[in-house]
């Protein structure tokens, strides 16, 4: 029975590029050791983190959708747990069995909305 997943990464940005790629191949390899698949692979950026992990203040983001036995997640926890590119994951089960795909998030922040020019009013 195959389960629908979704897991967040956020990856070392002062590790380099080859170690970044060699986390999602290892992710996408160990998900089809498993018998599972990947159903949507988004790379959403890197983007400044709302409290600094593990002293660093921004992260590269990746979300990966896939489907796979329930024993999947564990294995996966454990592999990137000691990974140290890896600066947090989450694996979430989907309800539903299928994956949906989110927006990607926006790759600035939103401005701030512009403050009325107000007056003080005058006796």
């Amino acid at each position: 029975m195959a389960l629908a997943y979704d897991l967040t990464l956020l990856l070392d940005t002062s590790a380099d590029d080859d170690a970044r790629a060699k986390v999602l191949r290892d992710v996408e390899g160990a998900i089809a050791q498993a018998g599972g698949s990947i159903a949507n692979n988004q790379k959403w950026g890197q983007k400044v983190l709302a409290f600094k992990v593990r002293h660093k203040p921004e992260a590269h983001y990746h979300l990966i959708q896939f489907t796979g036995p329930p024993e999947l997640p564990g294995t996966l926890n454990r592999s990137l747990g000691i990974n140290d590119v890896v600066l947090r994951h989450r694996i979430i089960r989907t309800p539903g069995g299928e994956p949906s795909a989110p927006p990607a998030p926006p790759a600035t922040p939103p401005a701030p909305a512009a403050a009325a020019d107000t007056e003080p009013a005058q006796a």
